[in-house]
């Protein structure tokens, strides 16, 4: 009887044993894969961070600054194989806060072991619309009137103008922002939320203020580029033969050129004249996309 007392003891301990030893071969850790596609660097001072929603909760992959088209991220296996998201943010490079910001750029959901990344979690873009007018209202008529633009629609003279952007509202941690080009060189016309009203920046325009008699382009974004011209430009600035560019920037956002969405372009005729109304194109393809593999 002692005998198999015994012989039952030692292979309960043998098949625990084993039991442990399977346990500490399993991996504690896995490679999460992210593929991206249009995401650009970011300014001094800030990172991407990458985010697995497990449970509800947010888990932060890490953080990087050089963007390649692959990144790895070793995680927990218990937290990749729980995931129901991937979630990537814009933060600054020496955060305190261990919660993601409010600058969340793309988002997918798990499906099987791969999340497809879009940025539907900052806006639905796809029914983007712009039009814009060259003039400027800030000196008064009939003075450089290619030297400005202005994102309204001016369907006549004898109307006041209308909206001339139809873009999505943004969350917290994003605002767009209107540009253009020249030789290559993006000029700001100023941040702004709202399509109806004027923007953050009027730093190269004239005096006289929007709405005056002889300014009647009316309260939306714009500038007119008559003072305080960056370095390598001169002002008054002719637009014609131009781009215009409506982009969608961090917030906030310490990188003076315009970041890699730009859901609106607009190639200013070389031919254009001062108070008709000028289309701008969808630019679809500028937002950023990716694959989270895990």
């Amino acid at each position: 009887m002692k005998s198999i007392l015994k012989t039952i003891f030692v292979c309960t301990i043998l098949f625990q044993l084993q039991s442990c030893n399977q346990n500490d071969d399993e991996p504690q850790t896995k490679t999460l894969q992210v593929n991206l596609q249009n995401v650009e660097e970011l300014g001094n001072n800030f990172v991407y961070e990458g985010w697995l929603i497990v449970n509800g909760n947010p888990v932060s992959t890490g953080t990087f600054s050089a963007v390649s088209t692959v990144q790895n991220f070793t995680v927990s296996a218990n937290d990749l194989e729980n995931a129901s998201k991937f979630v990537l943010t814009i933060e600054p490079a020496n955060d305190s806060d261990p919660m993601p910001s409010a600058s969340k750029i793309l988002v997918g959901d798990f499906v099987g072991n791969s999340a497809s990344l879009t940025t539907a979690i900052i806006a639905d873009f796809s029914s983007v619309q712009g039009k814009y007018i060259l003039a400027t209202p800030t000196n008064g008529a009939d003075t450089n009137e290619n030297s400005g633009i202005w994102f309204l629609d001016l369907p006549n003279s004898m109307q006041p103008p209308l909206t001339g952007l139809t873009l999505p509202m943004l969350p917290a941690g994003w605002k767009n922002e209107g540009w253009v080009v020249v030789n290559g060189m993006p000029i700001t016309t100023g941040k702004f939320t709202n399509v109806n009203a004027t923007d953050e920046f009027n730093g190269y325009s004239g005096s006289m203020p929007l709405g005056m008699p002889n300014g009647n382009d009316g309260f939306f974004p714009g500038e007119d580029f008559l003072n305080n011209p960056p370095n390598g430009m001169t002002f008054p600035l002719d637009l014609a033969g131009k781009t215009a560019v409506i982009s969608v920037e961090p917030d906030p956002d310490n990188d003076a050129k315009p970041f890699a969405m730009k859901p609106l372009l607009g190639m200013i005729p070389t031919d254009a004249v001062d108070h008709v109304t000028y289309m701008m194109q969808p630019n679809l393809g500028s937002l950023p996309t990716g694959t989270a593999m895990r």
